[in-house]
């Protein structure tokens, strides 16, 4: 069967505030949402709804569908990253997450991690003061702070830019500005973040993204870092199957796991693990274990956590899932799995 996918650069082109758009033309915001992440598989989208997107990108139907073009994914060896919502090397990634729950580390993370690749970083600062960047705005390659010197720095990185910038040139409309400019040679790799934490709160964050990585504030508030919610996150790699069928199988037993222990944690937490019916104790542990092997040392955290920083390659990482899920990790404690790189 034809390989086929949303045109999210398109929309993202021709429709700059696609969540109001959307919404005026009678369409849930939600829904656009996961069709541009792959949630909701293309040919099982609705025609009114392709309609109505391309009448508001004013093209045909047949411009937002992309037939059997392969996405490749950018791999950070970041284990939770790589696994439940992989970075899609010329789309956009949208970093969802209020202040406090650990997206400055993961961003100083991932612009470390680049410097030892062929990408290139481009960080277009906000205009606003945030202190909250020192130290890691430094970390790009390139810092820009406008239109012109943005653009010049990415037709001089060409397809290995990655660029970097805050939710506040979304809403100011210089990202589109930027995107218009270049054209249909644009390959940019884009991370938005959101510094002020409003994204939290709407419908459709940041526009059509390829990429989502929500945070969890659960996970957060017991420092299970970096505390990217396997839940909520998606990337349209893995959920138009354009990654390896190995990885979204995974991936797919992965989220049920941690969706059952996630409710299992919630009777422990009030009752105690006894009140567990023995045939949900195994689940409970495994989930419990699987949920501490995707924390992760960072390299630019050793000082403050006295950990080495570890890369895990997402090959490692599969074989990793398996064996926990398979039960190969019973024996071992959580505490052992915690923190850790690879088993």
């Amino acid at each position: 069967m034809e390989e086929i996918r949303l045109n999210v650069s398109l929309l993202r082109k021709r429709v700059p505030n696609l969540t109001t758009a959307a919404k005026n033309a009678g369409m849930r915001p939600a829904t656009v949402s996961n069709l541009c992440t792959g949630k909701i598989d293309l040919g099982k989208a609705e025609v009114k709804t392709l309609v109505g997107l391309a009448e508001l990108a004013n093209c045909k139907i047949d411009d937002l569908i992309i037939r059997g073009e392969k996405r490749k994914m950018i791999e950070t060896k970041i284990k939770a990253l790589d696994f439940f919502a992989p970075l899609v090397k010329g789309g956009t990634t949208g970093l969802v997450a209020r202040p406090g729950m650990g997206q400055v580390v993961i961003l100083a993370e991932l612009l470390h991690r680049f410097k030892g690749t062929d990408l290139k970083t481009v960080f277009l600062a906000p205009t606003d003061e945030h202190p909250e960047l020192e130290g890691t705005i430094e970390l790009a390659d390139q810092i820009t702070r406008g239109l012109e010197d943005t653009l010049e720095a990415i037709r001089r990185f060409g397809e290995q830019a990655v660029l970097v910038t805050d939710k506040e040139h979304v809403d100011s409309g210089l990202l589109f500005e930027l995107q218009e400019a270049l054209g249909n040679q644009d390959s940019t790799t884009t991370l938005l973040v959101d510094l002020s934490g409003k994204v939290s709160d709407d419908d459709f964050p940041f526009g059509p993204l390829e990429t989502v990585w929500q945070l969890d504030a659960d996970l957060a508030a017991r420092h299970q870092y970096p505390a990217l919610s396997p839940l909520y996150s998606a990337s349209s790699i893995l959920d138009e199957r354009d990654a390896d069928e190995q990885h979204f199988q995974l991936r797919q037993r992965a989220r049920n796991l941690l969706r059952r222990y996630r409710e299992l944690r919630s009777i422990v937490q009030s009752q105690g693990e006894g009140r567990l019916p023995s045939a949900e104790v195994e689940t409970y542990r495994r989930g419990e274990r699987l949920e501490a092997y995707f924390t992760q040392p960072f390299y630019v955290a050793e000082e403050f956590t006295g950990q080495a920083g570890k890369t895990v390659p997402l090959e490692q990482t599969l074989s990793d899932v398996a064996a926990i899920m398979d039960g190969r990790t019973d024996e071992q404690d959580v505490a052992q799995l915690q923190f850790i790189g690879s088993l």
